[in-house]
């Protein structure tokens, strides 16, 4: 009887893996690799300028408008994040609070295409206001102004003595035309009445400051935001920052460039501001 159980037969030997060729990459490959890292870093780089535009932002102060708090060079970062009163639905969600008295801001100036003027906030919406021989006084007490710089040698300006003007005094330069129109609505008695939705500004070097009253109330939605850090500042004067032409801006930089370690103020550098 033949046997049926079953006899394993011999298993050939398995033939060595033969490697796979090396793959080479196509040209649309490497154009679609190329194309996601450009559109990454894009993304990256408007990321960065969106928060860096919404949240922080940096401005230089040109002129002496709020020296001694402020000085001609100082370079600072303003947040932009921190004031709220606009009546957003967001705002109960954030980390907002509202403009106070004192708070220095920096703002678009309501007339001509001019730089962000930086100035103190000295009166909120329905305050009354006026000044009398030099001295600020709201809603009927005088106001404590420690930052207030006055210069004698400044020469005699009324609107430092006595606001609101007289009538015969609206219309003396540099007061803006159109305020000189418009602040008659606002006077009660010898008194300026903030209006809502808007605030009145001053400089701290008084009598060195082209403000609110000059030229009028700051809108709200004009205030960009509140001035927190000097970053850098820059031993340096208005002329530095005054209109010229490119060559003379270019050797302005160049010249600042050669002469930053003696220019720079470094006793003012990353000081917080108030």
């Amino acid at each position: 009887m033949p046997d049926e159980s079953l006899v394993q037969e011999p298993v050939a030997a398995a033939p060595e893996p033969v490697a796979a060729p090396p793959r080479v990459e196509s040209v649309h490959e490497s154009y679609t690799t190329l194309s996601e890292y450009l559109e990454s870093l894009l993304v990256t780089v408007i990321l960065a300028l969106f928060g860096t535009s919404f949240v922080v932002q940096a401005f230089k102060i040109p002129s002496p408008s709020m020296e001694k708090t402020l000085l001609v060079g100082d370079h600072l970062l303003v947040n932009k994040f921190i004031f709220g009163g606009r009546g957003h639905w967001y705002e109960k969600f954030l980390p907002y609070r509202d403009l106070e008295r004192g708070d220095i801001i920096v703002f678009k100036y309501p007339y001509q295409d001019h730089p962000h003027f930086v100035k103190r906030v000295i009166g909120l919406p329905g305050d009354h206001l006026k000044i009398v021989d030099q001295q600020v006084y709201v809603n009927g007490k005088a106001l404590d102004e420690p930052y207030v710089v006055h210069d004698p040698a400044s020469g005699y300006d009324p609107l430092n003595y006595t606001f609101p003007p007289p009538s015969n005094q609206l219309f003396i330069p540099p007061v803006q035309v159109e305020w000189a129109r418009e602040i008659r609505k606002y006077i009660q008695g010898d008194e300026l009445v903030v209006p809502p939705g808007k605030y009145f500004a001053m400089g701290d070097n008084r009598d060195h400051s082209s403000d609110s009253r000059y030229w009028g109330f700051v809108d709200r939605e004009a205030i960009m935001g509140r001035p927190f850090l000097i970053y850098w500042s820059v031993d340096a004067t208005s002329n530095d920052y005054s209109e010229s032409s490119f060559s003379q801006r270019v050797l302005a930089i160049f010249d600042t460039i050669t002469h930053l370690p003696a220019r720079t103020r470094w006793n003012r550098m990353l000081h917080t501001v108030h």
